[in-house]
């Protein structure tokens, strides 16, 4: 199924995911659900999204993203070793 929301729609449901850190199509689903009276109150809510609403948590910053590269270290120094800098305020 493909959807055509507004702009003025598609960037409410943006604005939504990123306030309670749930993916856009959480949102529409859960608004939909509702809409139609398959899911009611807390039952419609992610167990992150009911963490961020009650203020137990705060939304992610930025969503989770895969790791592609990773860095490797010179043999012989250690993460402490670079935690470990003179020129850190």
């Amino acid at each position: 199924m493909n959807l055509r929301l507004s702009p003025e729609a598609e960037e409410a449901v943006r604005r939504e995911a990123e306030r309670t850190g749930r993916s856009q199509q959480e949102v529409i689903r859960e608004a939909i659900g509702r809409h139609l009276g398959l899911v009611t109150g807390e039952s419609a809510r992610s167990e992150l999204g009911l963490l961020v609403s009650t203020g137990t948590v705060c939304p992610p910053r930025a969503p989770a993203r895969k790791v592609v590269n990773r860095l490797r270290l010179p043999p012989g120094v250690t993460s402490a070793d670079l935690l470990d800098r003179g020129d850190r305020v």
